[in-house]
């Protein structure tokens, strides 16, 4: 299947961006009372920087504070090469935190104070609309299950508003459904939420196991079944160590993961993957060969102290 995006137009991807705290001893071990290691993450604004690093222009549309920690965190991302003109400022709010605890298998878990983030009052502000008519020029627009977790119902609805008018725009939309418990009143209202845009989605990217909290336990061929009575043109099934499965129409492949030497942390590695395989397929490549591509960059990921791997050069 040819995936066509207009490369001239950017990815727009919309989230949130928090700051992120690991604790890191001088050998890069984490242990509790070592020190408190500050930087950044959140899921769409990882795979933003990697799709940025792979030549792609990229602009993110969030929210942030006007206080120091805010100005830092914009300046990362420009030195990241994102487009910050869709970046709004909120006077009366604060970035969101979230602390990273890896265990003895480099498998993570998050806390976070993030209930009153700046990013979470996007549609709050007299900015918004401009930013959203400027975010339909996408040529792919890229969001997640946890973007529509920080709004309620109403506020969710003008993201799907949005999607909808990058697709008839010819743009295509890329989903990752990134079920996090903790952001939701119930499981409930993520389906239905997931639900709303699914319609709308050109590229579902869900991981298995979010998938089996959210609908119950299922194979990797009865998500994409799913996923693509939804309406989405292909889905990749991202299953960790087991790799990934494609599935577009009749057509069904196993893609397996990249080894690695040791895991570190998997932080970001779903958020990696899903850059590594849209870069590749708005680049030309084939499904096969991008998803391919996706479990190399998962693969460096996992074997680096959390969600961004610093750069080389």
């Amino acid at each position: 299947m040819e995936l066509v995006v207009d490369v001239a137009r950017p990815v727009v991807a919309v989230g949130e961006c928090m700051l992120e705290l690991s604790h890191l001893t001088a050998s890069g071990e984490r242990r509790l009372g070592a020190g408190w290691c500050l930087g950044l993450g959140g899921d769409t604004y990882n795979t933003a920087v990697y799709l940025s690093r792979s030549g792609l222009p990229v602009r993110y549309l969030s929210v942030l504070g006007v206080d120091p920690y805010s100005a830092e965190m914009l300046a990362i991302w420009r030195a990241e090469g994102l487009d910050t003109g869709l970046v709004l400022r909120h006077p009366g709010r604060l970035p969101g935190l979230y602390a990273i605890h890896t265990d003895g298998n480099g498998e993570r878990s998050f806390t976070y104070w993030r209930s009153h983030s700046a990013a979470r009052a996007l549609f709050d502000l007299p900015e918004a609309g401009r930013a959203l008519r400027a975010a339909e020029a996408a040529g792919l627009l890229y969001l997640s299950g946890i973007t529509l977790s920080l709004f309620d119902a109403e506020r969710r609805r003008r993201l799907v508003d949005l999607a909808g008018r990058v697709r008839a725009r010819g743009g295509a939309v890329a989903f990752d459904p990134n079920y996090r418990v903790a952001g939701w009143d119930d499981a409930a209202t993520a389906r239905a939420a997931i639900g709303e845009i699914a319609p709308l989605v050109s590229i579902a990217l869900p991981t298995a196991d979010d998938e089996e909290r959210l609908f119950g336990a299922a194979s990797a061929d009865q998500v994409i079944d799913r996923w693509q009575r939804y309406g989405a043109g292909e889905v990749v099934v991202k299953r960790g160590a087991a790799g990934c499965r494609f599935g577009s129409g009749s057509q069904r492949f196993d893609v397996p993961a990249a080894e690695v030497p040791q895991v570190i942390d998997t932080t970001g590695a779903g958020d990696a993957f899903n850059a590594g395989y849209l870069a590749a397929r708005v680049g030309g490549a084939g499904a096969r060969a991008a998803a391919r591509a996706a479990a190399h960059q998962a693969a460096q990921v996992i074997q680096h102290h959390g969600a961004i791997v610093p750069r080389t050069r």
